[in-house]
């Protein structure tokens, strides 16, 4: 699903240049269940950022299900965004003035979906998410759990093949973030690929694999019995 070989990425702020990837080489097979953590500023995000067709590396190839994407140009990034992946942020990033079932609708007015298909869609996913009885609540009538329920229905709307969580339970309470993680998993047992960034050991704990960043490379890659490897590459 994913083969990055010596990525790099720099940034230019003012006269110095950042290099927030120095040359990581990252591999994730289909239907794997996947946690990123590392300290702040190690380069989460930017990874992230990068398998999520958002950003561009400065350096190194880039394989996503199959297509070289370091060498798409904004557009047809934006196709593979649109089709291939799925997002969930940790601030939920739904329009509030819209209800459950317009916001789940919308990737699939972007991708040209027939009426018919939109509306057979998002109610099988709001309802598999446990939100069959909130689709015309708009998310200031929805509690945090709520909403990321929503937030994750938003991004299966498109049938995509990869799932990235960016921190999904970092602003909910344990017990909504457990609720969160058991659809994550629901989804994992279903055939869907997951990578997540999470700063909770006891929710990369429950992914199937960890990798740990530091200062721009991978460190550990460590399985959901504690094996794995190190590299300081």
């Amino acid at each position: 699903m994913i083969k990055m070989n010596g990525i790099r990425k720099l940034y230019a702020t003012g006269k110095v240049a950042v290099e927030a990837l120095k040359g990581l080489d990252l591999e994730l097979k289909g239907g794997e269940f996947v946690s990123i953590v590392g300290p702040s500023g190690s380069g989460k995000s930017t990874l992230m950022n990068i398998v999520g067709c958002l950003d561009t590396p400065s350096e190194g190839e880039f394989f996503l299900d199959g297509e070289r994407v370091d060498q798409f140009n904004g557009n047809q990034l934006a196709e593979v965004r649109n089709k291939k992946i799925g997002f969930v942020f940790q601030n939920f990033n739904l329009l509030p003035y819209a209800t459950a079932y317009e916001n789940v609708e919308l990737p699939m007015i972007f991708a040209g979906a027939p009426q018919k298909e939109r509306k057979e869609t998002v109610t099988r996913l709001l309802t598999r998410v446990g939100l069959g009885d909130r689709m015309d609540h708009k998310p200031t009538e929805l509690s945090g759990g709520e909403m990321q329920r929503v937030a994750i229905a938003r991004a299966l709307a498109n049938s995509p093949k990869l799932i990235l969580a960016d921190e999904p339970t970092g602003n909910l309470d344990s017990h909504s973030g457990a609720e969160i993680m058991g659809i994550f998993e629901e989804l994992w047992k279903s055939g869907t690929t997951i990578l997540m960034i999470t700063h909770d050991p006891n929710i990369a704990k429950r992914t199937k694999r960890t990798i740990m960043i530091k200062d721009g490379v991978i460190v550990t890659s460590l399985n959901g019995n504690g094996n794995g490897s190190s590299s300081h590459e």
